[in-house]
């Protein structure tokens, strides 16, 4: 069966130059280690695209331009997948458009990481990463890989020395907060945002300007989102959500790149496939206006 182009009931698919966003679908599912089926969440969020608006209520992304790239091939090793990650990336990034990857199990974020830690090395720009998820993934290594979907964020800040914040965790271990403490990892766990609310200013001046946001679904509450392999009550809800990336984009206005990853469609469950393709293009309008204060 052909792969959908995200969007395409309302936009002819542009060609890969004349792109604002790049939609790279990545169903990668090497490393899940409770419930599976994240292999097929790319699929199921471009197919529930379909059902979209393209206005989000403030913007309509698409009139950019959206190109869908191939899925890359996770029929390989894991070091193999993530350099065909990374070459996706950078043909996004070559062509001046925005890489939005597709999920997949979260060591996809780390390809993407990596082809936009190359350029910011080769440009002297700096990213932080800002990462929503009940779970905070900085395991050195997990089940004996150290690319395990448990482990992305410690590559990133570990490896690759980038600097992050955590949002909605509410699932981790001893070992990982002593990774947070050795590594500055602001975060503001789902615990504290019950009691306290929504942080009004949740990055501190000093964070970097330019932002890369990664979105695991079972950042979201279970009750919205029941189709992830680790779905975890007291995550967020839809506006909070949304309000908390509005925030961290505030007076930032760059971002870099954006995935949502995680999805494990279940057979007849439509509404987490569309919860999660209308978060795909919630993160792109927040993208195209941290591009175009004129949208703001």
């Amino acid at each position: 069966m052909p792969q959908s182009a995200f969007l395409a009931s309302e936009y002819t698919p542009s060609r890969p130059e004349d792109a604002a966003f790049h939609i790279i679908p990545v169903p990668l599912e090497q490393s899940v280690s409770y419930g599976a089926g994240t292999r097929r969440g790319p699929a199921a969020i471009l197919d529930a695209s379909q059902q979209l608006e393209a206005w989000d209520g403030i913007s309509a992304p698409g009139e950019q331009g959206l190109y869908t790239a191939p899925a890359v091939d996770c029929d390989a090793p894991v070091e193999t997948v993530l350099d065909r990650i990374e070459a996706a990336t950078r043909r996004a990034l070559d062509a001046g458009a925005l890489p939005v990857l597709l999920g997949g199990e979260h060591t996809v974020t780390l390809g993407a990481l990596r082809a936009l830690a190359a350029r910011a090395a080769a440009t002297g720009e700096t990213f932080g990463v800002v990462q929503f998820d009940a779970h905070a993934d900085l395991r050195p290594q997990y089940e004996g890989s150290i690319y395990s979907h448990a482990s992305v964020m410690h590559r990133a800040v570990a490896d690759l020395g980038l600097p992050l914040a955590q949002f909605a965790v509410r699932d981790m271990c001893r070992e990982e907060g002593d990774v947070r403490l050795r590594h500055n990892v602001i975060h503001y766990d789902a615990a504290h945002l019950a009691r306290h609310g929504l942080p009004v200013s949740p990055l501190p001046p000093e964070f970097p300007q330019r932002l890369y946001i990664t979105f695991d679904v079972d950042g979201l509450d279970a009750s919205l989102m029941p189709a992830t392999g680790t779905p975890s009550p007291g995550g967020l809800f839809w506006h909070e959500a949304l309000q908390l990336v509005e925030r961290c984009l505030a007076g930032r206005r760059t971002v870099v790149g954006l995935d949502v990853v995680e999805l494990a469609p279940i057979a007849g469950l439509h509404h987490a496939d569309f919860t999660a393709a209308k978060l795909v293009h919630a993160l792109m309008g927040f993208a195209q206006r941290s591009h175009d204060p004129q949208r703001a």
